[in-house]
């Protein structure tokens, strides 16, 4: 039996665009050096080929959201610097956090006694200053089970950082307050847009997320973070459609003259939402519309300006992320997040 032919969608990685992505939120984090946050397949670009890039360029502090991710970032890194930052939720998650070696963030007094009662160790605690997700509530820093955990790093996780608010500096004056009371051996709060809000806001770490993979959070951070990822899509049909034509579900585009079109293997089902409709591939300089809604597996584009695209030649969907969000009303996070795994991620 032969081998797969290769894929019709390929997600080209600028591996050194996010190394120097990384450097450059490093340098601006200036005291303090900056981790990663590699949560959901590196924000949906792959732990296989993200994770030693950021380890090569200097990273050595990495987290993600499940335990169920640690297995594949500690096959790049030791696991004493791989932090998870839902926490021990039970005794198993707790045992696995010992057995694998990450470092459970502890998110309430519940998970510290569990912690606590299962052998202790290590940690680090989340500490909620207003934005009321995950965190141990500031009225509970006193209770006693905090006092007898080992947390290497304190941290909290602002509300507003990509936005000028007022929140921003209530959130830090909370999180000075936590840090007075609680003893810890280093400091978190800003994520890749929190990094942009200045010093005081650095600390001892800082965790970037977006950022690193080519998202502009903050207009601070504009003309200084490059694109990192370029998905990419065969041209497996070319066809000619004459005036009064109609293309797609629902039939919502209609030919005002014959035409050439073409049909790349590219939709919904690898992320491509039907909020793209009305934008537009590239082939080299030249823009080919879409023509019609996006579909689960096809996108029908126009050829008209590329008379030498053929069936079997590549075009690219512009995924330069701040772009990218304006043409679709999706956030910029969602844009990486939601990106399938049919592509072929060896470009």
């Amino acid at each position: 039996m032969t081998g797969l032919p290769p894929p019709t969608l390929r997600l080209r990685l600028d591996r050194d665009a996010l190394a120097e992505n990384w450097r450059t939120l490093d340098a601006m984090s200036g005291a303090a050096r900056a981790g990663a946050a590699v949560k959901a397949n590196c924000y949906g670009l792959g732990v296989d080929d993200c994770v030693p890039v950021l380890r090569d360029a200097g990273c050595r502090d990495f987290f993600v959201a499940h335990w169920g991710e640690v297995p594949d970032v500690i096959a790049h890194v030791p696991a004493e610097q791989v932090a998870v930052l839902h926490g021990p939720g039970n005794f198993e998650e707790a045992q696995y956090a010992r057995a694998s070696g990450a470092v459970p963030v502890i998110d309430s007094l519940r998970q510290a006694k569990l912690w606590s009662e299962t052998g202790g160790g290590p940690c680090h605690v989340m500490i909620d200053t207003g934005i009321n997700r995950l965190g141990i509530s500031p009225q509970e820093i006193g209770d006693p089970v905090l006092a007898s955990l080992d947390i290497q790093v304190l941290m909290s996780h602002l509300a507003c950082a990509d936005e000028d608010s007022t929140k921003n500096a209530q959130q830090l004056d909370a999180f000075r307050e936590a840090i007075a009371k609680l003893p810890h051996r280093e400091t978190s709060l800003a994520n890749s847009a929190g990094i942009a809000l200045g010093e005081e806001f650095h600390l001892d770490l800082t965790r970037p997320g977006l950022a690193l993979y080519g998202g502009v959070p903050s207009p601070a951070l504009e003309g200084r973070i490059a694109q990192v990822a370029y998905p990419e899509a065969q041209v497996i049909q070319t066809r000619r459609l004459r005036a009064g034509d109609t293309v797609g579900y629902n039939a919502t585009f209609t030919a005002s003259e014959d035409m050439r079109v073409g049909v790349v293997s590219l939709g919904y089902a690898d992320g491509i939402l039907r909020a793209w409709g009305g934008a537009h591939f590239a082939y080299g300089e030249t823009w080919l519309p879409i023509l019609g809604k996006v579909s689960m597996d096809m996108i029908v584009i126009d050829l008209t300006a590329a008379p030498e695209l053929q069936e079997g030649d590549w075009v690219e969907l512009p995924y330069h992320l701040p772009d990218a969000a304006r043409q679709t009303s999706l956030s910029q996070y969602e844009l990486l997040t939601v990106l399938g795994h049919r592509f072929n991620r060896a470009a």
